[in-house]
């Protein structure tokens, strides 16, 4: 947990230095930051991407987790969570419609941009599983992290901030997920879950960019179902990396 607790601490150093330059910089130098932001994410993304071994694993784990997501409706959960918060704490109970989808952009842009990639989701289980690799994957990740929560608060705003909430609970419960079952996440099943984050994080580049604007929340559930695949098609004795 120790390298969740640090991640959560650049986030918030980030978020609140990113707060001291925001409203300082003007509206145009604020739409450049998020398009390269934008730029950046799809790079990641495409990069981690590449890491699957079978694009069938990822379409298949994207159509599921699309339909899964929809079906629950978790973007619709994390647009009223963001909603909650900024009436909650941020004094959004009179803020402008303009102002909400502000911090509601922000939160959700920034929870899934820190929340989903390699390093989260390798470096938190190992991290749980008390490897010295895993803390220091975690120590990069803050690093990046607190450069990127810095941009996202001075063009979002708080909401950036309350992402911290969402980092102390998915790689806290990643943490937790690691200390009792690390041992069954096979290489291949992190290599695909990885692949998936990536077509995640290109799906939220096109929100950055204001290309499109999917509902990438929905899409969450694929991180799930990839793994989950690669154990099936394992017992079942299917290999899915053919020469």
């Amino acid at each position: 947990m120790g390298g969740t607790l640090l991640n959560a601490l650049t986030v918030a150093i980030g978020s609140a230095l990113g707060l001291l330059v925001g409203g300082r910089l003007p509206g145009r130098i604020q739409e450049s930051v998020v398009t390269g932001l934008g730029l950046v994410t799809l790079f990641v993304g495409i990069s981690n991407a590449g890491q699957t071994g079978n694009v069938i694993i990822p379409l298949l784990s994207i159509a599921l987790g699309a339909i899964l997501g929809e079906m629950l409706d978790l973007d619709g959960a994390l647009q009223r969570l963001a909603g909650w918060l900024q009436a909650r704490f941020a004094g959004g109970s009179g803020a402008s419609g303009d102002a909400r989808q502000r911090f509601v952009t922000g939160y959700i842009t920034a929870s899934l941009v820190f929340c989903v990639g390699p390093l989260t989701i390798l470096g938190s289980i190992q991290d749980g599983m008390g490897l010295a690799i895993g803390f220091q994957q975690l120590a990069i990740k803050s690093v990046l992290d607190g450069f990127a929560a810095l941009a996202f608060a001075a063009s979002f705003g708080v909401g950036v901030s309350f992402s911290i909430l969402t980092v102390l609970v998915v790689q806290g419960g990643l943490a937790l997920a690691g200390s009792a079952l690390g041992s069954f996440m096979t290489p291949p099943m992190v290599n695909e879950m990885t692949g998936v984050g990536g077509l995640v994080l290109m799906g939220l580049a096109l929100v950055l960019l204001d290309v499109k604007k999917p509902r990438m929340a929905n899409f969450l559930p694929a991180l799930l179902i990839a793994p989950l695949l690669v154990a099936a098609a394992t017992a079942l004795g299917i290999n899915i990396y053919p020469l």
